[in-house]
């Protein structure tokens, strides 16, 4: 019976411990401002590696879904992913299917006008093609007349049409442009001969170079930070003093380090709609 009663005790208090923990670690975020009580739900879509990838037990990886976790468990809620093609992503943020989009979101003034953007990171476009550079491409206007492939709905593939008017307004022959549900399908596409080359951004260029895969021949186009977005304001300034706090104690720029990314200057500020 004593041994019992040590034991019971010491649940006791094991169970206390626990529970005063969790009462130590209370959210800033009120359950109103969060789709499911508890939980920060993030989309992603993980065809970017090594920023953000599926591994080969399914296992999502990769800097930004390190950051999403380390975010969450900074703000006292349980991270939650949900893997999605880009497209989907900023009608299903408007229609409360997840708290934040953490995809590398390139921050346009247009799309802060639609949601709370917190930029971060420091980014810009590459241009891959097949092993040992078979076109000879050193310069954009080398893409006359080449077939590429891109991501369908975002930054990048405005940035494909960009190029493409850039060639024709020099009176070359423009690209054909043919677009992907993700990055992951344009660079099997590149893979299977389908485009002559690909578009992406320059840390997923550079990783496919480094496993000997593709030549990354053009890259630092278009430079712009890259944010996390979210509906309402209340998460957002949260997740901005989450991400100055990490910047202060070094932990921001030791996962940047980890993963030779750079960086945004300064304070991450949100940027958005009023209100």
């Amino acid at each position: 019976m004593k041994r019992l009663s040590v034991l019971a005790t010491a649940a006791f208090l094991v169970l206390g411990a626990g529970q005063a923990q969790a009462q130590a670690c209370k959210s800033p975020v009120p359950d109103s401002a969060l789709v499911k009580k508890g939980t920060l739900v993030m989309s992603v879509n993980p065809t970017l590696p090594p920023m953000q990838f599926v591994d080969q037990t399914g296992a999502l990886k990769g800097m930004r879904v390190e950051l999403g976790e380390m975010v969450a468990k900074r703000l006292c809620l349980t991270p939650e992913y949900v893997r999605i093609e880009f497209s989907a992503m900023i009608p299903g943020l408007q229609g409360g299917r997840w708290d934040l989009i953490n995809t590398g979101i390139f921050y346009t003034e247009e799309r802060a006008r639609l949601m709370q953007m917190l930029p971060y990171e420091d980014q810009a476009i590459s241009i891959s093609t097949g092993k040992g550079n078979p076109l000879k491409i050193s310069k954009p206007e080398d893409l006359a007349g080449r077939s590429i492939g891109v991501e369908i709905g975002g930054f990048e593939e405005r940035k494909a049409r960009e190029l493409d008017k850039q060639l024709t307004d020099k009176g070359m022959k423009g690209m054909t442009i043919r677009t992907f549900e993700n990055f992951a399908m344009a660079y099997q596409s590149l893979r299977a001969g389908q485009v002559e080359v690909a578009l992406s951004i320059d840390s997923t260029a550079a990783e496919y170079q480094k496993r000997g895969e593709f030549d990354r021949v053009l890259h630092g186009l278009f430079p712009t930070p890259v944010a996390l977005a979210t509906k309402n304001r209340a998460l957002a300034d949260a997740v901005a003093k989450v991400l100055n706090d990490m910047k202060a104690d070094g932990s921001f720029q030791k996962l940047f380090d980890q993963y030779g990314v750079k960086a945004i200057d300064g304070a991450v500020a949100v940027k958005g709609p009023a209100g």
